[in-house]
């Protein structure tokens, strides 16, 4: 069966809270919310997970944060940038991609309490 929803700005939006927790596989200390669940099922984006996962414990200048937010913007070449900064614009954690099929131009998710959340569910 394949997924025929297209992650949208507009379907984003429809996120302002969870009842839901999803723990992540790799970092278990690490919970994600309904909507990032959404973004990572429709937009083909657990590997964005997984990489705010991961720096958590292995990227110190990132797990001193306590307010994070995380940006994955798409370049017209189809390459990346994902950015961590401090909520401030101080930018803490930058890594390149040469290639994302991510569906949307740009994306932010805040980290907090160890949840990676949209952020509309803040």
């Amino acid at each position: 069966m394949t997924n025929t929803t297209t992650l949208t700005v507009e379907s984003l939006r429809q996120f302002t809270g969870t009842e839901t927790w999803y723990r992540h596989s790799l970092n278990r200390k690490v919970l994600y919310t309904e909507g990032a669940q959404y973004l990572a099922e429709y937009g083909g984006a657990y590997w964005l997970l997984d990489s705010i996962a991961i720096a958590q414990s292995h990227v110190k200048v990132v797990a001193a944060e306590e307010f994070q937010v995380w940006t994955l913007k798409i370049n017209p070449d189809c390459s990346a940038v994902i950015a961590c900064d401090d909520g401030n614009g101080r930018i803490v954690y930058e890594q390149s991609l040469s290639f994302s099929d991510f569906p949307l131009p740009e994306i932010k998710l805040y980290f907090r309490d160890n949840v990676i959340m949209l952020p509309s569910e803040y």
